[in-house]
């Protein structure tokens, strides 16, 4: 219920390792809070899936570009965010690796094709049969919205796993609002049903 603070860190680095395993006919929504990387954050995270071909699944991380609004201003001021995600089948058949590196000392994160002129970052990755995710990208609208600050996009992953899908933004607000309403179209795809409204106090 609350956005995952990566501390501020003198040395060494953080981690975080999941695995995820989705049996026939599963269905699984995972939309935390965003993760706010502090000054000096260096952070490693490696996600497991396995999921049956049945299966379907929801699976969100939004990043914020640090404590944006601190004393001083904390912008882009972490070391490293490494984040990758893979999954397979059951009996072992890869579907997909995707994986993204941000450091901010080494590269330009406002060049076109990295960040932009955005500060706000969702990865969303879909797995599905191949019909449901065919139908999900049909009802998916990619757009710029020059006025708003928002931009998404979406992809086939390989292997016929699902999508790929990726929203930037200025506040982490309008972007998780980005988000849900991808998840709702999902879970009607899916289910046959859209998500409920949000919570008040979320």
């Amino acid at each position: 219920g609350a956005a995952t603070k990566l501390a501020e860190m003198s040395r060494n680095y953080s981690g975080m390792k999941q695995s995820i395993t989705l049996e026939d006919d599963a269905y699984l929504e995972y939309l935390p809070e965003p993760v706010i990387p502090c000054r000096h954050t260096r952070f490693i995270s490696d996600t497991e899936i396995i999921a049956a071909p049945s299966a379907a699944m929801f699976y969100s991380e939004i990043y914020m570009p640090g404590r944006k609004y601190s004393k001083g201003g904390e912008l882009f001021r972490y070391d490293v965010l490494s984040v990758c995600a893979h999954a397979r089948r059951p009996d072992g058949a890869p579907l997909f690796r995707e994986k993204f590196v941000i450091e901010p000392g080494a590269g330009r994160l406002r060049d076109c094709g990295v960040l932009g002129r955005y500060d706000v970052f969702a990865n969303v990755i879909v797995l599905a049969p191949q019909d449901r995710a065919d139908a999900i990208y049909a009802a998916t609208e990619p757009f710029i919205d020059a006025e708003r600050r928002l931009a998404c996009g979406v992809t086939h992953l390989p292997n016929g796993a699902g999508l790929l899908f990726k929203v930037l933004g200025m506040e982490p607000g309008p972007v998780k609002a980005v988000v849900r309403n991808f998840c709702s179209t999902v879970r009607r795809e899916v289910k046959g049903r859209p998500l409920p409204p949000e919570f008040p106090w979320r």
